[in-house]
């Protein structure tokens, strides 16, 4: 073939431009077109497909050249084309009369390459309709080493090569044969290693930008693309190309391989070229343009399915790992004496990170355990880290390598490196011995390099035969899990270390932005709840109660509203139950005297609005009765309390106390009594009159029609919000002696919540996260756990799950209502309605059967 490149040598094999080789394979033709659709480039066969010279050719609209069915056709594929991707269209007429084209077709800058080659079959292949059991066969293998030759046998039957090898890339570029699906009587490759030299940097950066390659036969005489430079002096670029011809370099070394054809697929996990399906053929094979199509497919499809093994082969890992690492952390945080003692942290480490030795430096101070440097040996790798680790996790495999003029033994060949502060630069450092092992390569990887007229020049080796090598001076590679897992095992050692140096006060100023960040959060989300509440205390002030009643009349009208706030939003903010409002507040104020208030009435259902300003009326109707009035007391006092609609549908209410004390009207009216005889009136423009008769009080209300919904049936089976009676719970503290597990991602909550358990005896320990509630559990165990169900982004139904199978007793606690915990597994759960009070958590664990109660 014609070509202006330089000659490859060992100076610039790995820059080949094997992108811009200037011609094709001979089995189609290529046409490259402007974006105003005049051909510019052309193979010099295309005569032979489309019955016009090269020369010709060129400078035409690719209307006169092609159909203009496949013209729109062509047109129609590029609308769908994203980036660099290459769209297929399958059994196109491209010239009256003549026959059918396979063509692939992408974009390069501002030309259209269009690339034909003619159909093989007369229908479609059915192949990819079998895509669905082939992957099916792939999740049921059960290793990783059956997956990979399911896939060989898959990927064989799909291309019909003499040999389909799974070859997987090494980081330093090397390879090795991890599956093979052969022929018989061909010899097998399965196990051995290629040199990086055989796949140059630029054919995998290739590999990984075009997935597919098809090479179908090494004698065939490429075609070459005129004219070959552009205006600019360009070469094209082949990159995407399916028909790309092929360097001599490499036709050269698949002729010493007995190769006739290849074929190969990229494998790409997580972005990067984890491999290639390599698929070699002792004669010329050309697939199909459809075969070779779904073979792509499946490529993609395995390495799709490749890449959720690895990362959940590497999760179960780092879980295991990091449960052994927290145990680890918990120890030191404990007791910080712990990291001068190497031979403890090496056996802690052990399951986590595995090494054979470690070392510690701390502020100058060292210690050793296990295999490795010397003293002197190790403050002087310390030395080399503080200038190249630069505060990361750095790994190495070949220490000798790496540092030449470090004094180490020869039995020591691993290092992973943890800083574990700033400055001064501390270490946890790990060591791994050497793995002398022998490794086979297919033939000798040393290319040796021949003397010609361009100087030395890089041959192709002619030998191909297993070729074993000791490999010295290297260990076991640090896996990326491995480092992720040390990691995290970093981050967490330095906030132990630091509490021992002076940025001990770096930390505590970076935490104490954090909690103004959370801070600054909490306030935006609650200003119009504060709002309200701050209301309440101030008109709740009064001179003639005792602190302790101030906080109690406070905090019974923030449970009023939360009760009622619950019931609106049980069903997404619709109208509530009368009924239900006025059982949960007598069920919060009499519990099993509430027979002493005697209802009459058709339930109705309020609005949202006036169902909140209602729950408020009744409180306080209900607060001043049980202080003042017939409810007070143990007496026989009752409330007659009734209610009907007018013939407009307005509700009337009506509150009758009978043998309580004598009642006198107040000379002063406090906040309750305002609340009484001006919220409905004032928030719903009805009417509310309080009479003070002797015998008890009397009160009227009227709320206007278009706030009541109604009548609806009594649910007798339902239980009011928050309302059912508690059983007694003998002592002052019936949590005396028990652990309690608390999950609640608000700090100023989670306080409140602590203290009340505190106050019922618990030992508590608090987690603000799913995440941290897990690593709590997996240290000890609990008698009791309070869950609040919605932390943040997640909720704690996995925690539930956890307790569930450990036979530990739980809460769900909300604010969102009961019905929150319906959709998950644990609907029969106790639900505790926020926020939390004494008297809401003393009911709720009435209810459960906890370790000290008969």
């Amino acid at each position: 073939m014609s070509g202006t490149f330089e000659p490859v040598d060992l100076t610039n094999c790995d820059r080949e431009p094997i992108h811009q080789l200037g011609a094709i394979q001979p089995f189609g033709f290529l046409l490259a077109v402007s974006s105003d659709w005049i051909a510019v480039r052309a193979s010099a066969n295309l005569v032979e497909f489309l019955g016009i010279a090269q020369a010709d050719a060129l400078g035409r609209p690719v209307a006169s050249l092609i159909t203009p069915e496949a013209l729109h056709t062509i047109r129609n594929k590029l609308t769908t084309l994203r980036g660099t991707d290459v769209e297929r269209i399958f059994g196109v007429v491209l010239t009256p009369g003549q026959d059918r084209f396979d063509l692939a077709v992408h974009m390069n800058e501002d030309l259209v390459i269009i690339e034909g080659e003619r159909c093989q079959e007369a229908r479609r292949d059915s192949s990819s309709l079998s895509m669905r059991s082939m992957m099916s066969r792939l999740d049921h293998t059960e290793t990783m080493e059956a997956f990979f030759r399911e896939g060989a046998r898959q990927a064989r039957a799909l291309t019909g090569f003499d040999r389909v090898m799974v070859y997987r890339f090494d980081e330093d570029g090397s390879g090795e044969v991890v599956a093979e699906a052969a022929r018989a009587g061909i010899g097998s490759f399965l196990g051995l290693h290629y040199p990086a030299s055989d796949i140059p940097v630029q054919a995998r950066a290739l590999y990984l930008r075009n997935l597919f390659r098809i090479i179908a036969d090494v004698d065939a005489v490429p075609v070459p693309i005129l004219p070959q430079l552009d205006e600019h002096g360009q070469p094209l670029d082949l990159s995407m190309s399916v028909l790309r011809s092929v360097s001599p370099i490499h036709i050269e070394y698949l002729k010493n391989m007995g190769v006739g054809a290849s074929l190969s697929i990229s494998i790409v996990v997580d972005g990067k070229l984890w491999g290639l399906f390599a698929c070699h053929h002792y004669g010329p094979r050309l697939p199909s343009a459809q075969s070779r199509s779904t073979a792509e497919l499946f490529g993609q499809m395995f390495a799709s399915r490749l890449e959720s093994r690895e990362r959940r082969l590497a999760l179960d890992y780092e879980t295991k790992a990091r449960r052994i690492a927290d145990r680890l952390l918990t120890a030191v945080a404990d007791n910080a004496s712990l990291l001068d003692d190497p031979a403890w942290l090496v056996e802690a480490l052990a399951e986590a990170i595995p090494a054979d030795g470690i070392g510690v430096w701390i502020n100058g101070r060292l210690a050793l355990a296990g295999i490795g440097p010397d003293e002197k040996g190790f403050a002087a790798l310390v030395h080399h880290l503080n200038r190249t680790a630069a505060g990361r996790i750095y790994a190495v495999d070949r220490l000798g390598d790496t540092y030449p003029d470090l004094e180490v033994d020869d039995a020591v060949a691993g290092m992973l490196a943890i800083p574990i502060s700033r400055s001064p630069r501390d270490y946890v450092v790990l060591f791994r011995q050497e793995l002398v092992r022998t490794v086979r390569w297919g033939g000798d990887p040393h290319k040796p390099v021949e003397y010609g007229p361009n100087g030395p020049r890089l041959t192709p080796r002619k030998s191909f035969e297993a070729w074993s090598e000791l490999v010295r001076g290297r260990s076991l590679p640090f896996s990326e899990a491995e480092r992720r897992v040390a990691e995290t095992i970093r981050v967490t050692l330095i906030e132990v270390v630091l509490r021992l140096t002076d940025e001990a006060s770096m930390a505590r100023q970076t935490a104490n932005e954090r909690q103004e960040l959370l801070i600054a959060e909490l306030n935006h989300r609650v200003r119009n709840i504060l709002s309200l509440i701050t209301g309440i205390i101030r008109q709740s002030q009064a001179t003639s109660v005792s602190l302790g009643d101030y906080v109690r009349q406070i905090e019974g009208r923030v449970q009023s509203l939360a009760r009622a706030h619950d019931q609106i939003t049980r069903d997404h903010w619709a109208p509530a139950s009368l009924r239900q409002l006025l059982l949960a507040e007598t069920a919060a104020y009499l519990g099993k005297n509430a027979q002493r208030i005697q209802m009459r009435g058709e339930d109705v259902l309020l609005e949202p609005q006036a169902f909140s300003t209602a729950a408020l009326v009744f409180h306080e109707l209900m607060t001043n009765s049980a202080k003042y009035g017939s409810l007070s007391g143990t007496g026989r006092g009752i409330v007659e309390l009734g209610w009907s609609r007018d013939d407009e549908g307005n509700l009337r209410i009506s509150w009758r106390e009978t043998g309580g004390p004598p009642v006198t009207e107040p000379t002063r009216h406090g906040f309750g009594s305002t609340i009484i005889r001006r919220s409905i009136p004032y928030d719903l423009g009805g009417k509310a009159e309080l009479r003070y008769n002797k015998d008890g009080l009397e009160a009227d209300f009227f709320i206007p029609g278009r706030y009541v919904v109604g009548p609806t049936s009594d649910r007798s089976d339902s239980t009011p919000y928050g309302a059912a009676a508690p059983k007694a719970i003998a002592g002052g503290q019936p949590l005396s002696g028990l652990s309690v597990l608390l999950v609640e991602n608000n700090l100023i909550i989670a306080m409140d919540g602590e203290d009340i358990l505190r106050r019922l005896g618990a030992e508590v320990a608090t987690a603000p996260s799913v995440a941290e509630a897990m690593e709590i559990l997996a240290g000890r165990s609990f008698d009791l756990a309070l869950l609040d169900v919605n932390l943040g982004d997640e909720t704690s139904f996995g925690i539930a799950d956890r307790l569930a199978a450990d036979g530990v007793p739980f809460v769900f606690a909300t604010g969102y209502g009961e019905g929150i915990t319906q959709a998950n597994s644990h609907s029969d759960a106790p639900v505790l309605q926020k926020p939390y009070t004494m008297e809401g958590v003393t009911d709720i664990l009435a209810r459960i059967p906890l370790p000290n109660r008969q």
